[in-house]
């Protein structure tokens, strides 16, 4: 299993930012798959998830509505696409499938 994340970066405050992992070596179609971030001191802590047929999603409340999580299971890929971000948003940004995690990527929300 591998898991593999991009598209974090530097953003002002108010911007956008959207976050891809891609996964290989299982059946990347057929699992849960979910987004954590890790600010600096602090717990990492649950962001959003997405059932394997996309019908079903949840979000932590702290990014309810500004965050949208999507998968394309033909591209294996998993999506976040995170709007109006703020400094609160800083951290490394993780996807995950049961046990297994991915390096993450930073994202840095900063004027």
């Amino acid at each position: 299993v591998r898991l593999v994340e991009s598209g974090g970066g530097l953003v002002q405050p108010g911007g956008s930012l959207t976050l891809s992992c891609v996964g290989s070596g299982f059946a990347f179609s057929g699992y849960l798959m979910q987004w954590f971030r890790q600010a600096p001191g602090k717990e990492r802590e649950w962001v959003a998830s997405i059932i394997s047929t996309s019908t079903i999603s949840e979000y932590a409340d702290s990014v309810k509505g500004r965050f949208t999580i999507s998968r394309d299971n033909a591209k294996n890929t998993l999506y976040l696409q995170m709007n109006n971000l703020q400094p609160n948003d800083t951290a490394v940004y993780y996807c995950m499938r049961d046990s297994y995690w991915g390096q993450g990527t930073q994202v840095t929300v900063s004027s």
